[in-house]
């Protein structure tokens, strides 16, 4: 990509940093190419086309180019399509960026986990409150899974033992799917379960399967995949979760 110019791509503005007067730094996700910085000259100027269109959370189609690390922003539209969200929703997709930020590296395309990414904002614009949370831990599975974090979710980690579909298993970070022993503590779903997580997530609808499945399973599996998140962030409290709390508190 470095050196072309690309026209019309599909994306969104992941966080914004001033640059100097008058232009941003954008790290934006784009479909085709992956996470890519952006300069916007004189995006901040009262005149500039770019003022009212780089928000985050609006999907846009972008035009770039040039062969420095960070390219420079040529064209910027707003797709249209959906609202910015609001309140639980607009922290929620905050937390969907800085995931995105820490886990995928620059100019490496993702664009199943691009379309994914924009049906979870999609669900946050949508302002129903039910779906947000499983929106949340859907994304957080194809994401993990994209990169290569997440286990084959239909055997045990360590034995390559296909599951039963009655028994209890975990998902620990430093070791996989596991079998859960008997009154050990952990949140654990069902092989059963698990199994049907996997089949969501290997299906052409990946994203509204998998959502289904999730919003079944919310209160066992959040906390496992939060300790997963942690543990390959090696953060002990996501900052978006930190402002939230904070918030929260006041």
């Amino acid at each position: 990509m470095v050196g072309k110019r690309i026209s019309d791509e599909p994306a969104f503005v992941l966080h914004r940093y001033d640059w100097s007067e008058s232009s941003l730094i954008l790290e934006t996700f784009t479909r085709h190419h992956g996470r890519v910085a952006l300069v916007a000259k004189g995006a901040k100027k009262p005149s500039s086309n770019f003022r009212p269109v780089l928000l985050p959370l609006q999907p846009l189609h972008l035009a770039f180019g040039g062969d420095a690390e960070i390219r420079t922003l040529k064209g910027a539209e707003w797709a249209g399509g959906q609202v910015m969200p609001t309140g639980d929703a607009l922290l929620s997709g905050y937390y969907l960026n800085e995931l995105v930020m820490r886990l995928l590296a620059r100019d490496d395309p993702h664009p199943q986990l691009f379309d994914a990414y924009a049906a979870a904002v999609a669900v946050l614009a949508s302002q129903h409150g039910e779906a947000l949370e499983p929106a949340l831990r859907t994304f957080e599975l194809l994401l993990l899974r994209e990169i290569g974090l997440l286990p084959a979710l239909d055997m045990e980690t360590p034995t390559l033992a296909p599951l039963a579909p009655e028994r209890r298993y975990s998902l620990i970070p430093e070791a996989g799917l596991v079998a859960t022993r008997e009154h050990d503590g952990r949140s654990s779903l069902s092989g059963g379960q698990w199994l049907a997580l996997q089949h969501a997530l290997e299906a052409r609808t990946q994203f509204i399967l998998t959502l289904r499945h999730v919003a079944q399973t919310m209160a066992e599996l959040k906390p496992q995949l939060r300790a997963l998140l942690h543990y390959h962030c090696g953060v002990a409290t996501f900052r978006t979760r930190q402002l939230m709390l904070d918030l929260q508190a006041l």
